[in-house]
This record gives structure tokens, C-alpha cells and sequence, in this order.
């Protein structure tokens, strides 16, 4: 770990053991929200692949991020920005924001939805560049659909292009299916 407590300066720069104190929690702080934030979001995205297309093939959902319900997207942007993340996307003014930290990616929304969304993408990677070869959104949402899932919203089936529906685990998680192309 590059920022460990071997890199802290030694104690005769602090002038009391106070500010030593201080700094080494601030690192501490900054460690754990930062393994926290990578150890939720590699939970959920450990298993991506979770069902069977039509063809018998793993069904892939595209690419994952969180989305985020934020109340003050300036206060969010700098709290993620603190953990590393950096604005890829979005605009601030229209209160939406996407921010990426090596392979995860975070979307920030103030007003748009009450709680926080588990989002796949088809049709994009991780790095929201189109896939040339994927698993349309109503061919997903057919799959699914044999299931028991509980369906928030459903893409109309006959449509073409972009196409959004939501399902919720047995949780009460939301998970946001949405196409842009």
C-alpha cells in the first residue's frame, strides 16, 4: 500500500503528539473509506454474469456502476474525488455527474431518484465505449422475465435502439438495465 504509516513523516516534524495523532487518523480515514468503497462495489460486481441467454451462453449485462442519490452533488463530487475518482462524464449544473476510479465507476444524481441504484449498461464496457457485439436490452429483459423477479419498469418489446427497464432483488435492491444506443 503506497499511503501506509511507513510513509508518514517523523515525529519530531509534529510539534505535539496531538497533530501526530491527528494525521495518522486522517491517513487512517482515508484508507478504510477508500477499501470500503472498493470492497462494496467489487461485491457487487463480482458477479455480473448471472443468467442464461437464449442461446445457453452466460447473459452479459453490460457494463456496472453504481449510482448514487446524492441531496449536494458538489459535496459528493469532492468527498469521491478525495477517494480518487475522477469526473469522466455528466454535468454538474444539470446535477448529474459520472466519476471513475480505475475500473469502477460511480455515477453522482441529486434530485433524479430517491435511493441509490445498481445500473448495467449493455452496449458499453467499462470504459463507456460501445461494444460492437452485445445482448440487446429487450432480449435480457425477455430472459429475465421467465424468472420470478419483480419488475419495476419494463422496455417495450417491439421497440428498437435505446431502452430502459428496472428490476428489484429480494432485497428491495434497485437494479437499472439502461441501453443508450
Amino acid at each position: 500500500m503506497a499511503d501506509s504509516f511507513a510513509t508518514l513523516p517523523l515525529m519530531s516534524v509534529y510539534q505535539d503528539n496531538y497533530s501526530r495523532e491527528r494525521v495518522i487518523l486522517n491517513k487512517l480515514r482515508k484508507m478504510i473509506l477508500a477499501g470500503m468503497v472498493g470492497l462494496l462495489i467489487a461485491g457487487w460486481s463480482v458477479n455480473v454474469v448471472v443468467a442464461q441467454s437464449s442461446g445457453g451462453k452466460p447473459m452479459e449485462l453490460g457494463a456496472f456502476s453504481v449510482s448514487l442519490a446524492v441531496k449536494d452533488i458538489a459535496i459528493s463530487r469532492t468527498f469521491y474525488e478525495n477517494l480518487g475518482f475522477v469526473v469522466t462524464g455528466g454535468n454538474q449544473e444539470q446535477n448529474w455527474l459520472i466519476l471513475k476510479n480505475g475500473t469502477t465507476i460511480i455515477g453522482l444524481f441529486q434530485g433524479m431518484f430517491e435511493e441509490n441504484i445498481l445500473t448495467f449498461n449493455p452496449g458499453w464496457n467499462s470504459a463507456a465505449q460501445e461494444l460492437e457485439a452485445f445482448v440487446d436490452v429487450r432480449e435480457l429483459q425477455g430472459n429475465l422475465e421467465a424468472s420470478d423477479i419483480e419488475f419495476k419498469s419494463k422496455a417495450d418489446p417491439e421497440s428498437k435502439g435505446p431502452a430502459s427497464f428496472v428490476i428489484v432483488d429480494p432485497d428491495g435492491n434497485t437494479i437499472l438495465f439502461d441501453q443508450h444506443r
